[in-house]
């Protein structure tokens, strides 16, 4: 019976999909990702053996289909699969040299697809092709890898083994490859009982004839492994980790907020980033126990984790209850520091003529008591899910002390293939870490360098972090929309929260819903703006960018005057503002250390005197001027400039359909009281266009382009300037 994890097999569904075993495979897949206690993100593999026409004889033919390099179990479709004709992978065997030419068979595997298949197989094609199963699971469940990563695991494994009636065989650690599966080959026929495989530092194998069997053995057996890693961390009297040593910080989030750029400025100085804090009870438990620097630093053990979370995290050593954020930042500097020189030196220790330079020194997972983890990646899901593993990670290690009990581990390690191997391992509390060498030659390897390098390009705005102030209409909105497209993680701020959730709704079906987020903000109101500052950088790790669309146009009374109220208010949005906003997020900014730009919006009337608009134009007037100040004020880093558009009706909110009535009227243009405000927009715009040189009236698309352009690298030496997005306006030409 199931104690942890859930049989989610669905019989209907599955017989819907009976005569598809690729089909079969994807839901057995699917299922299997659906839960991260079986698989994390990215990590594990499933095969099939199929009989499948061959394109060429038109007779069925054996096919190995295996999940392709880089897929996700949880997400895997049927494209996502690898096509290997059998019999031509088994033919390997036939010219393999040995390990130390294992890398050279990869060159064999497009040579082996299966009809159009074109799916890059995974290294751990042969660990699959080579087991003489129907249906194979490989997956990295916590539980599995504790005992994996125990100085006592195969011990371990055969109580296991005796107490809930398996038969699983222990392998010790082997680099995924050729040589790998021809070890599981033997392991099996050695065996021939077994009905598991547990890799030592790395993972578990399971099978069955079917699909329904397989998935169900993997379930089953997963499950056991969590009641059997239950037992034992029942039985532990004093806790995994050696009990608390820090105290969570009461202000936690808010401490994160204030220390969250200046971190990911640090550790993106060779490449910029985006960033995820977690403040879980499983992190604060880890990060503030005694046990912490030590076991941090020890490394991980399984490389699906270090591939995203490096062999390593920097633990900062600092007291969050007698230490300021002063202090942090002065050990954040240092433990950086240190943390660049040691993956320097690791790297030069390992490296081969062959291998690849050198890449970002810095960490990807930083530990701070008090606070908990901040995690960096090229985007926000995979900063999540560097975040993610390190969890695995640290549940790992729970489990592999829990195993120990505080038993002495045994002279020679059992991930190690003898005596002489096991001084590379180390251990601690019963828990192994895989050696920096083997990491190196994981990291490294020329094939998981070919995985990058078929990665597609980045986009332009990708790794960019931007604060869209007025994001929730008109060129806001489209402006918000456009980075989302170009990569950008976008946080769409208005004082209309509705129409910024929409508009987050919108983008996020472009970018995916981690990309994007929104929040109120109030311009006239600095503790809002701060807010909406620090909810970006907690939800993003810092600030590239700040686009600021919002401003109000109030209209005079029919005498053409304006109370002395309306005009402060006027001023205090479109002016005072902007200098709170820019003023908060040059904190930001300036502690991020990262070039960065702001564009604020003018307009046309800033240079073009009116009659009845009169504070409006002196607002975009004094904007203007601020634009020169504060490119001067936060040079070098910090860009800024603004567009100045001439009129904008389209999804404006300044064109209300009463005022647009009544401008229609004002200029004798026909209209009928049952046009939709859209068409009476559009009317007046056309009137607007006639005005200028292009005859073109001026939408939100046209001055989002603008802006886009300002916050790119493509105007990286442009800073203090006004663009005119008007369609040439005589008036409004330079002076």
């Amino acid at each position: 019976m199931l104690q942890f994890l859930k049989d989610l097999w669905d019989p209907s569904a599955a017989a819907s999909l009976e005569t598809d075993g690729l089909g079969l495979l994807t839901y057995r897949s699917n299922l299997l990702g659906a839960d991260l206690r079986i698989t994390n993100f990215g990590g594990g593999n499933t095969s099939s053996k199929l009989a499948m026409p061959d394109p060429f004889t038109r007779k069925d033919t054996q096919v190995l289909a295996v999940k392709g390099s880089g897929g996700d179990l949880g997400s895997i479709k049927k494209t996502g699969f690898a096509l290997l004709y059998l019999d031509r992978l088994n033919d390997l065997r036939g010219i393999y040299k040995g390990e130390a030419h294992e890398d050279e068979m990869v060159g064999y595997y497009p040579l082996a697809a299966f009809g159009d298949s074109r799916v890059a197989a995974s290294i751990d094609t042969p660990l699959h092709g080579f087991l003489p199963f129907p249906h194979v699971d490989h997956l990295h469940p916590d539980w599995a890898i504790a005992i994996a990563a125990s100085a006592n695991g195969k011990a371990k494994m055969d109580e296991f083994n005796a107490k809930y009636n398996h038969k699983v065989v222990w392998l010790p650690w082997q680099r995924p490859g050729f040589e790998l599966g021809l070890m599981l080959r033997k392991a099996v026929e050695d065996n021939p009982d077994c009905d598991g495989i547990i890799l030592g530092s790395h993972g578990l194998f399971t099978w069955g004839d079917t699909q329904r069997e397989c998935y169900i053995n993997s379930v089953r057996m997963i499950d056991d492994m969590g009641k059997f890693l239950d037992e034992h961390e029942r039985k532990l009297t004093t806790p995994a980790f050696g009990g608390a040593k820090h105290q969570q910080r009461a202000d936690a989030a808010e401490v994160a907020a204030s220390v969250f750029a200046y971190l990911r400025g640090a550790v993106g100085r060779m490449k910029r980033s985006v960033g995820h804090y977690n403040d879980s009870p499983d992190v604060q438990e880890f990060a503030n126990s005694h046990r912490a620097a030590e076991l941090a630093g020890l490394g991980t053990s399984c490389p699906d984790h270090f591939l995203r979370t490096k062999i390593s995290p920097l633990y900062v050593d600092w007291n969050p209850q007698s230490e300021d954020v002063a202090a942090l930042r002065t050990k954040l500097d240092a433990g950086l520091a240190a943390y660049r020189d040691s993956y320097a030196a690791y790297h030069a220790e390992h490296k081969e003529p062959a291998s690849p330079a050198m890449r970002d020194p810095n960490p990807s997972v930083v530990l701070i008591p008090g606070l908990g983890m901040f995690t960096f990646a090229k985007n926000k899901p995979e900063a999540r899910i560097s975040g993610e593993f390190y969890v695995n990670a640290i549940h790992v290690m729970a489990g592999a002390i829990a195993l120990g009990g505080g038993e002495a581990p045994p002279a020679v390690l059992p991930q190690a293939k003898n005596a002489a191997d096991t001084k590379a391992f180390a251990s601690l509390h019963n828990y192994v870490a895989l050696p920096r060498r083997e990491a190196f030659r994981i990291e490294y390897w020329a094939l998981e360098e070919a995985k990058l390098q078929r990665m597609p390009p980045e986009k332009e705005f990708s790794r960019r972090i931007v604060l869209v102030v007025g994001g929730g209409a008109g060129i806001g909105r489209n402006t918000a929309l456009d980075l989302a497209r170009g990569g950008a993680n976008v946080m769409i701020a208005d004082k209309n929260e509705d129409a910024a959730r929409e508009v987050a709704g919108e983008a996020a079906k472009v970018a995916g819903a981690e990309a994007v987020s929104c929040c109120y903000i109030d311009l006239t109101d600095r503790k809002s703006i701060d807010q909406a500052i620090d909810k970006t950088v907690l939800a993003f790790g810092g600030l590239d960018g700040v686009v600021n669309t919002a401003a109000i146009f109030v209209a005079p009374d029919l005498n053409g005057k304006l109370t002395d109220e309306k005009w402060g208010l006027t001023l205090s949005v479109n002016v005072t503002g902007n200098h709170f906003l820019l003023d908060e997020a040059a904190i930001v900014l300036r502690q991020q250390s990262l070039p960065a730009t702001i564009v604020l919006t003018s307009s046309a009337n800033a240079v073009v005197p009116k009659r009845g608009s009169e504070a409006y134009d002196v607002s975009k007037s004094a904007v203007n001027h601020m634009v020169r100040e504060y490119a001067i004020d936060l040079s070098p880093m910090i860009r800024v400039n603004a567009i100045a558009p001439a009129t904008v009706v389209e999804g404006s909110t300044m064109f209300p359909r009463d005022r647009v009535m009544a401008s229609l009227s004002k200029y004798k243009i026909e209209y009928a009281e049952d046009e939709s405000t859209d068409e009476l927009r559009h009317k007046l715009a056309q009137f607007y266009a006639q005005r200028t040189l292009t005859k073109l009236p001026i939408t939100p698309a046209d001055c989002a382009q603008a802006i886009l352009y300002l916050t790119s690298d493509r105007s990286a030496k442009t800073t203090g300037h006004v663009i005119p997005v008007d369609g040439g306006l005589p008036e409004a030409f330079l002076r």
